[in-house]
């Protein structure tokens, strides 16, 4: 509901305070697989998610799976990615490469698309 919505109605100022919208904004990134899930973590408030970052992601996610799921290889993990830049960067695309990791991308985004 929008502001200019909440003007318009009869809300008591403890009514409008329950509507009113959050100013904080989280991030997760989060990996799961038919058992569950393996790795989690918040990103933390301001903080850029490009390639490094996500490389980082990527080391820590190895080492849950090693901790986690030991019987799982890598050359066995397939990522669902979205077209996020971060995601398709070379440098990604090459740590993915060397650890024999497949990865699995969304088709192209088209705005005429049904849902």
């Amino acid at each position: 509901m929008t502001e200019h919505a909440m003007e318009n109605t009869e809300f008591t100022s403890a009514e409008k305070t329950c509507v009113s919208w959050s100013q904080v904004k989280n991030m997760l990134v989060c990996f799961c697989d038919h058992k569950g899930i393996v790795h989690r973590e918040f990103v933390a408030q301001g903080q850029t998610v490009n390639q490094y970052y996500y490389l980082e992601v990527l080391t820590r996610l190895g080492e849950c799976v090693w901790r986690k799921r030991p019987g799982l290889r890598p050359d066995k993990w397939i990522l669902h990615h979205d077209n996020a830049p971060a995601r398709d960067a070379l440098k990604v695309r090459k740590f993915l490469a060397k650890n024999s990791i497949t990865k699995m991308g969304h088709s192209p985004y088209s705005p005429d698309s049904p849902l």
